[in-house]
């Protein structure tokens, strides 16, 4: 391994060369490949964020995202030896400020729940954290395929069932493995989107296009295609078309952040990153203002006119009950899985908020605050909060992942359509993410290293030069 310094993926602040050593660090050796076993493994864990399957142990304590956390584990096992002694440590202090926001939360009365919500937690990052070790070794070009493979049968399915009957097929898989969440707005699809939305074997339509997103964004990241932004954008036009969902909307935004993750041109001045960024980001924002205000016109006037009960719960009132818990509980929160600490604060927030009809029923905290981004401020309060991001962003450098603003960007802008802060889900976006950006960054540095340089002609002392051939007298001379 060689210290020479070469350019990578610039981050924000960080438009610096990094030595070539500090993309190898925790990634396992390039080129490895993986077993077939490996690959099985993972593509079952990829279901298991997918259709999100949970077994409920006892009655309060859930086994949440079981297929994925049994092959999370075995893939933990069978990446044993890649894990670093950074990496474990900074797992480790992860942990140890996890633990110290549920001590010295208040109210501990509610310790054996917030202690419930840790182990949760850490098993969500364990499994995660398999998931990096595994993705980083299985190559971009082979992932990508995998991304694109999920990514076609999630739209070939999702139109089967609307328009070829496998929405019964899929309604009875789902009423017999799914005991609570299934969706049952219908009627509701029928008016905001003129047909019922698939679920694919999922609890609700919000899960499918969760998926998709995250499985296009990470195709994106890993994809070498020359022309992948154009995919993207018809990918996103064809899930437009075979599962319509607000959802779909953030593929857009993730657009604009794929221009902070490591650059395609690695020869590029920080000057012309920051133009691209700024063009990218503009064309992203008005593309969707204008997808908003047609495709999806109908759910946009329910949400502007307050009748929209879904977005509330989801987007309005997580943030409201964020600001409020910052405000009484800024050091660190009210603790991991501590809702009932503030239940009736929650109440107090929405029956506040111009934004919530008083129509509307407001059942337990769990079920309104479905959004892990503001969840995160919530649980840990601003201080942890941030203590927290600077820590697992300490983790993720010790894992050699580069453009880590990039990531925790994405993660939140997912945020905005996933809830469950402590779920297997939450941080397999944010590992998964990560993983993409370093076999992007591995595949530009492979890329870079097999164009060969111009070669410069050697240059010799003039002793070490052969003598000059005697001159030929010309023709002329010689009559």
């Amino acid at each position: 391994m060689t210290l020479a310094t070469q350019w990578t993926a610039p981050e924000i602040g960080a438009w610096a060369p990094q030595p070539a050593w500090y993309l190898d660090r925790g990634m396992g050796a390039p080129g490895r490949g993986m077993a077939r076993a490996d690959w099985v493994l993972l593509v079952i864990f990829l279901l298991g964020i997918y259709t999100g399957f949970s077994i409920q142990i006892t009655a309060s304590i859930p086994f949440p995202a079981a297929i994925a956390g049994i092959s999370g584990l075995m893939l933990l096992w069978r990446r044993r030896h890649s894990i670093s002694p950074t990496g474990l440590a900074a797992f480790l202090g992860v942990t140890l400020l996890l633990l110290a926001s549920i001590l010295y939360a208040p109210g501990l009365d509610l310790l054996s729940k917030r202690t419930t919500g840790l182990l949760q937690m850490m098993y969500s990052l364990v499994i995660s954290y398999a998931l990096f070790l595994t993705v980083v070794e299985a190559g971009a070009a082979a992932f990508s395929r995998l991304m694109l493979v999920f990514i076609i049968t999630i739209v070939i399915g999702t139109l089967l069932e609307s328009y070829a009957g496998l929405n019964r097929i899929s309604d009875a898989v789902r009423l017999a493995i799914y005991h609570q969440g299934i969706y049952e707005s219908d009627i509701r699809d029928e008016l905001l989107y003129g047909k019922v939305r698939p679920k694919l074997f999922t609890t609700e339509p919000s899960a499918v296009t969760f998926a998709y997103t995250l499985f296009a964004f990470s195709w994106l990241l890993t994809s070498d295609w020359k022309h992948k932004r154009l995919g993207y954008l018809a990918m996103t036009g064809a899930a437009m078309v075979a599962m319509p969902g607000p959802t779909l909307l953030l593929l857009v935004l993730l657009l604009a952040l794929y221009e902070l993750g490591p650059s395609d041109d690695p020869g590029q001045s920080a000057a012309m990153r920051i133009i691209k960024l700024g063009v990218v980001g503009i064309l992203a924002i008005a593309a969707f203002a204008i997808l908003g205000s047609t495709v999806y016109a109908n759910r946009l006037h329910e949400i502007a006119s307050g009748n929209d009960e879904s977005f509330f719960y989801r987007v309005i009132g997580p943030f409201l009950v964020a600001v409020d818990v910052v405000k009484h509980h800024p050091i660190l929160g009210v603790g991991l899985t501590g809702e009932q600490l503030v239940s009736d604060n929650i109440a107090d927030v929405f029956l506040r908020s111009g934004a919530f009809s008083p129509l509307w029923n407001i059942p337990e905290p769990n079920e309104v605050l479905i959004n892990y981004f503001f969840l995160h401020w919530v649980y840990l309060g601003l201080c942890g909060g941030i203590i927290m991001i600077l820590a697992i962003s300490g983790w993720l450098r010790a894992l050699g992942v580069p453009a880590v603003p990039m990531c925790w960007l994405s993660w939140a802008v997912l945020g905005q359509a996933s809830g469950a802060y402590v779920s297997p889900k939450t941080w397999t976006v944010l590992f998964l993410i990560g993983a993409c950006s370093v076999l992007h960054a591995r595949a530009k540095r492979a890329g870079a290293a097999t164009v060969p340089a111009p070669l410069e002609p050697a240059i010799l002392p003039a002793a070490a030069l052969p003598p000059a051939p005697p001159a030929i007298p010309p023709l002329a001379a010689m009559h």
